[in-house]
């Protein structure tokens, strides 16, 4: 079956087809190297036209799809499994912009557009499209809306969920759904976007998304700034979003032992500050005013707890140069992990005011229960997402027998201790094919319940990305 399944794929329109083992190696791992699947093919489509004419085919044929945009994800949701009898469909070709409205403030593009293409596409006509994250210059619309990616300007602007006006998604049988509006209202009924945002290919392959652009900022203010504790961290941005109300684009956490790893592993990069501390905040704040009058506000709000010994030190960018050099730190943070030893990321979520509460009691259980791992954090404090990592040395890691087994204990440790504090296992990363078990632990059994009937309503067959997102009842 599958020779005939693979003679009829060839001759789909405006598709190129890999079926070479050596050529489809870079789309069967993920790009930190540790979830490796099999297909049989992978088609790299270039219409929607196209990829409805796959699906269609798949559906005929029972194959399973996996759909794959940059190949970013870090949950093992962008390759496929090891069975091999599916085809991985990469969206990368279809990488246009479609249109950009600035009077509308909007833009519509096809799912395989670079984020830092469309982020440019709007700066081009005055627009902000406020998506920033440390791959955005690999990591593609498609998988950041079926991800419902975050990154460092969710305390303004939100969630990728937020930032999508309509989409176009070709469904589990090849039938396309144009929804490529881009009203701000419309309460016609069930808003099925937001089924496919999030839901990460399990019900279809997003093609095409209707995206909301803001006014580009006049003035921007970025600093950093170090602080004393954890509780002094997370009292600056409490501080900050009370004082600049409205104008708070990004006030991000990082670790002293984030902040190392990155200068020592990331070329080019150097310490800003003469004074080192046990954390740092990165603040940026956009609005009308003046920066000078900005900057002035922001360095007096300071002057208390400079006073206190809260904060060490604290610098402000004078020039777009200097802004991107502190931005510099914060986008390098899963490249210098990556090079630092073997970092178990975890994308926990805990309401803002909770996150000294989490970090002093994960700090402390992570001592007890693994003295070898170094705590390693970077997050969101707007909004109370931390990507907390266990860090082991290469050399502990190689040594540590049981690498799943020690894996997983960490995880469902700090997981507990989010859980126990109101939040959650995952913020902004997805679920994928490594937090299955956690959805069976940790989501009422009702929503499971009811996200397996909506996967059953889409595609009955099973076949969209199949083993992500929706545990199977022998996990527990």
């Amino acid at each position: 079956m599958s020779e005939a399944f693979l003679i009829a794929l060839r001759t789909i329109a405006d598709t190129l087809l890999i079926e070479e083992p050596t050529e489809m190696q870079p789309y069967l791992v993920d790009w930190r190297k540790r979830h490796e699947g099999s297909a049989l093919a992978v088609a790299l489509p270039g219409s929607t036209k196209a990829v409805s004419e796959i699906v269609k085919l798949c559906a005929d044929y029972c194959v399973p799809i996996y759909p794959q945009g940059g190949n970013t994800s870090v949950c093992g949701g962008s390759v496929p499994d090891m069975r091999g009898n599916g085809i991985v469909v990469n969206l990368r070709r279809m990488n246009r912009i479609l249109s950009v409205n600035p009077q509308d403030n909007s833009l519509v593009v096809e799912a395989g557009c670079v984020l830092a293409n469309v982020q440019e596409a709007a700066r081009a006509t005055n627009r902000l499209f406020p998506m920033s994250l440390g791959a955005e210059g690999s990591c593609q619309i498609g998988g950041n809306i079926a991800t419902n990616a975050g990154g460092t300007a969710v305390v303004r602007y939100g969630n990728m969920r937020d930032l999508v006006l309509g989409i176009e998604a070709v469904l589990a049988d090849g039938t396309i759904w144009n929804g490529l509006r881009t009203l701000r209202k419309n309460n016609s009924g069930y808003d099925l976007k937001n089924l496919f945002i999030g839901s990460e290919g399990t019900i279809g392959i997003v093609t095409a998304a209707a995206l909301k652009l803001f006014p580009q900022p006049r003035h921007t203010v970025t600093a950093l700034v170090a602080v004393a504790s954890i509780e002094d961290a997370a009292q600056l941005a409490t501080d900050v979003q009370n004082q600049f109300p409205g104008t708070v684009s990004a006030v991000e956490l990082i670790s002293e032992s984030e902040f190392a790893l990155v200068v020592t592993h990331i070329q080019g990069t150097a310490n800003p500050l003469s004074n080192r501390a046990p954390w740092y905040v990165l603040v940026e704040l956009a609005g009308a005013e003046a920066e000078d009058v900005m900057s002035d506000r922001f360095m007096s709000a300071l002057e208390a707890s400079v006073n206190t010994g809260a904060v060490a030190d604290a610098t402000i960018a004078t020039s777009e140069r200097q802004r991107q050099q502190l931005w510099h730190i914060r986008h390098h943070v899963t490249e210098a992990n990556v090079k630092g030893g073997m970092g178990l990321t975890h994308d926990i979520a805990v309401p803002p005011a909770k996150i000294p509460v989490f970090v002093r009691r994960a700090e402390a259980a992570l001592a007890s229960a693994f003295s070898q791992a170094v705590p390693v954090v970077v997050g969101h404090l707007g909004d109370g997402n931390l990507h907390y990592i266990a860090m082991f040395s290469h050399a502990d890691w190689s040594a540590t027998v049981d690498k799943s087994g020690c894996a997983s204990a960490v995880g469902r440790l700090l997981y507990d201790i989010a859980f126990d504090l109101g939040g959650t296992f995952s913020a902004e990363h997805g679920i994928g094919s490594i937090h299955l078990r956690e959805m069976a632990r940790y989501k009422l059994a009702v929503e499971v319940e009811l996200m397996k009937r909506v996967k059953s309503l889409f595609d009955p067959a099973g076949i969209m990305n199949p083993g992500r997102v929706l545990p199977d009842s022998n996990i527990g």
